[in-house]
């Protein structure tokens, strides 16, 4: 029955079925086949989104879709311009810093790639960089928006584990600046050997008066983490924190949003945290269904009896979190692959605050992987560029981001890895 739930999935994914209906009708099917009472299904989905963490995730969306709408993300351009631009290609390495000041704030990948997109493509374009290589280095920067805190996808992951989001968020920092510092690396080369320009000259002035703009943007972070990891307030409560700051920023600081503007930025938050949740809930069906019949088990028996060397295991592991990044939207992939592969890592001796990093970073990469590589569509969007051309280029940040998940891996003490 566990081929026949498997088999449906994928027949309903390549009939272009939503996700969540997918993940639903065929679990539904395999249930009912087994005779499993159907009151199940309804039980399993009001307890997978029964988590007091879980009302972090609609709160970092609209905090997130908040500061993008407004002037924040200009303003974090403009600092990180003042800091790096002086370099040549210096606009490049300020898409990769402006991603990753932007990332402290959002906990969206999607998020980070519009809002730096839309503040640097112009400019891009103007000084003659290589349009698709531009765009591709945006989407690869928007990866680091769910690594770096706060990070929706770490606190999805903390509830099905059941581990500590603020341990998470804690040991999400230096592996997402050291995304950051490899797309940086990549890009200063390309720069020279394409002969990009040198941009804004280095001043101390413009990045004192860059920095006191900006400096609203960057307090966001350190009024939610400083206060998560404080123990001032939750995760949860530290999200409904940053809401209330975005909106004080945004209407009474910059007083770049109408009332009309933050209503339509509510309506569109709203919506995507019902697609979430509605894709939580049904994959919770699932995840109890593969308990139930004992598949995590199974699979960790099966793939352990391939090999007894965990660096042949965890390569493998690395392998399916990518393959699945390749074709399943991050949060789908998160819910279906945690309850699967968390048993053979425990196994191994990994820890699962660990492995949460491992499979968060290896899922953000998933979002500059077509077809679903929703990050590309973004930056396709925004620079009005072919997607093809767009993918043609990714390739060079793709592979440096992999490196750099493979560091993760196999040499966590090189990115300060503190351990759960």
């Amino acid at each position: 029955m566990t081929l026949v739930l498997f088999g449906l999935f994928f027949l309903f994914m390549l009939l272009g079925v939503p996700i969540a209906f997918a993940i639903g009708a065929s679990t539904l099917y395999a249930l009912h086949q087994s005779g499993v009472p159907l009151m199940v299904v309804t039980q399993q989905m009001f307890q997978g989104i029964n988590s007091f963490a879980l009302v972090a995730v609609p709160m970092f969306i609209l905090a997130g879709d908040l500061m993008a709408q407004g002037r924040v993300s200009e303003k974090l351009v403009n600092f990180a311009d003042a800091l790096v631009g002086f370099m040549r290609g210096g606009l490049s390495v300020v898409s990769v810093m402006a991603g990753m000041f932007f990332a402290a704030i959002s906990g969206s990948g999607a998020a980070t790639t519009a809002a730096v997109g839309s503040s640097l493509v112009p400019e891009l374009k103007r000084k003659g960089y290589e349009p698709a290589s531009a765009a591709s280095l945006i989407a690869a920067s928007g990866t680091i928006g769910v690594v770096i805190p706060p990070s929706v996808p770490m606190i999805i992951y903390a509830v099905i584990a059941q581990q500590s989001v603020s341990k998470l968020f804690l040991n999400g920092f230096i592996p997402g600046v050291a995304m950051g510092l490899g797309l940086m690396a990549i890009a200063i080369v390309q720069a020279y050997r394409r002969q990009y320009p040198h941009g804004t000259a280095l001043s101390l002035a413009t990045i004192w008066r860059t920095l006191k703009d900006a400096s609203w943007g960057l307090m966001t972070p350190v009024i939610i983490l400083g206060g998560i990891f404080s123990g001032i307030f939750t995760p949860s409560e530290a999200a409904v924190v940053a809401v209330n700051y975005a909106l004080l920023v945004s209407l009474f600081v910059y007083r770049d949003l109408t009332p009309k503007a933050v209503y339509h930025v509510l309506i569109r938050s709203a919506i995507t945290t019902s697609v979430i949740m509605l894709v939580i809930a049904m994959s919770a069906v699932l995840s109890w269904t593969l308990s139930s019949w004992q598949v995590p088990g199974a699979i960790a028996q099966s793939v352990l009896s391939l090999s007894t060397n965990p660096f042949v295991i965890m390569l493998l592991v690395v392998g399916v979190i990518l393959l699945t990044g390749v074709f399943i939207e991050t949060a789908s992939a998160l819910i279906i692959l945690t309850p699967v592969l968390l048993p053979l890592v425990l196994q191994l001796g990994i820890d699962p605050i660990h492995f949460g990093l491992i499979i968060v970073m290896g899922l953000a990469i998933g979002m500059i992987t077509p077809p679903v590589a929703i990050n590309l569509y973004v930056a396709s969007s925004v620079t009005q560029l072919p997607l093809e051309r767009i993918t043609r280029a990714i390739i060079p940040y793709l592979l440096g981001l992999i490196g750099v998940l493979l560091l993760v891996v196999y040499v966590p003490m090189l990115l300060g890895w503190s351990g759960g």
